[in-house]
């Protein structure tokens, strides 16, 4: 039986979706923001004025809501679900959320899996990296297959694996956007921009980050120390410049923490 599709949440992440599908199977969706209804129907599916109306014949649930809504949108959603309907959460939010949307649903009668997008959904589009998790997650590969979607994973049956995943990796990747912001502030206040650029081109390697997480742990733990005190030099240069040193700042005591247990052992010795 061809099982209807629908997407709540209709902003770049469902539109972006639905312009590279087309989907030919009936599919509907729901945005609370009214100003979103022509670019629905733009896209060749219904817009739905509720909840309620998108999930009525819905067998098939994407959730593509902001990540502050993701659980009220379950919660809300979880009363108008057909039995076993599959509401697949795209959201990133935590584990924990993740959990409490799934037992919203699961109460109700619905399936719920867990999905993390791994990367922009542009240009990517349905070839986006996406992990799933959950009992029903094999289930949700093969019907996000059918979508159209190439690149899709299955990580394990506990709910909240696939968003620790992707959020615990979030801690390097938006951790190194926000070093860069602040080094480049700093860069840029000091006049140094192609100096400092030029620098860590110079002393950049490639390598596994197997290999690179071991290697900087060590080396925190080895230097913990000495490198804590040389970054709150960073710090107090940062503030001469004008700059807030918020990811100096937390670097320094991530250093001194990781050097704690050897300069106990040492002491104790």
């Amino acid at each position: 039986m061809e099982r209807d599709l629908a997407l709540i949440g209709f902003g770049e992440a469902g539109s972006t979706f639905c312009a590279a599908a087309r989907w030919a199977k009936p599919a509907c969706a729901f945005d609370p923001d009214p100003s979103r209804k022509q670019a629905i129907e733009e896209a060749g599916i219904s817009a739905s004025t509720d909840v309620r109306s998108a999930l009525a014949d819905a067998w098939i649930v994407l959730s593509l809501v902001t990540a502050d809504q993701a659980l009220a949108a379950a919660q809300t959603a979880a009363a108008f679900l057909q039995p076993g309907a599959c509401w697949i959460d795209m959201n990133s939010v935590a584990p924990d959320t993740k959990r409490r949307a799934a037992a919203a649903i699961e109460e109700r009668g619905g399936v719920y899996v867990d999905a993390a997008i791994l990367a922009p959904v542009r240009p990517a589009a349905l070839n986006v990296p996406v992990l799933l998790a959950g009992n029903m997650a094999e289930t949700a590969r093969e019907e996000l297959l059918s979508l159209g979607f190439t690149n899709v994973r299955v990580v394990g049956e506990e709910v909240g694996r696939a968003s620790a995943i992707k959020l615990i990796r979030s801690v390097m990747v938006k951790g190194v956007e926000a070093l860069t912001d602040e080094m480049m502030s700093a860069a840029e206040a000091a006049g140094v921009v192609e100096e400092v650029l030029a620098s860590l081109d110079a002393s950049e390697k490639s390598d596994s980050w197997f290999r690179r997480a071991a290697y900087n742990r060590e080396r925190m733990t080895t230097h913990g120390i000495r490198r804590a005190a040389e970054m709150e030099e960073a710090a107090s240069t940062l503030q001469s410049l004008g700059v807030e040193p918020v990811m100096t700042q937390g670097t320094v005591r991530r250093q001194r923490a990781a050097a704690a247990p050897i300069t106990t052992e040492r002491n104790a010795a």
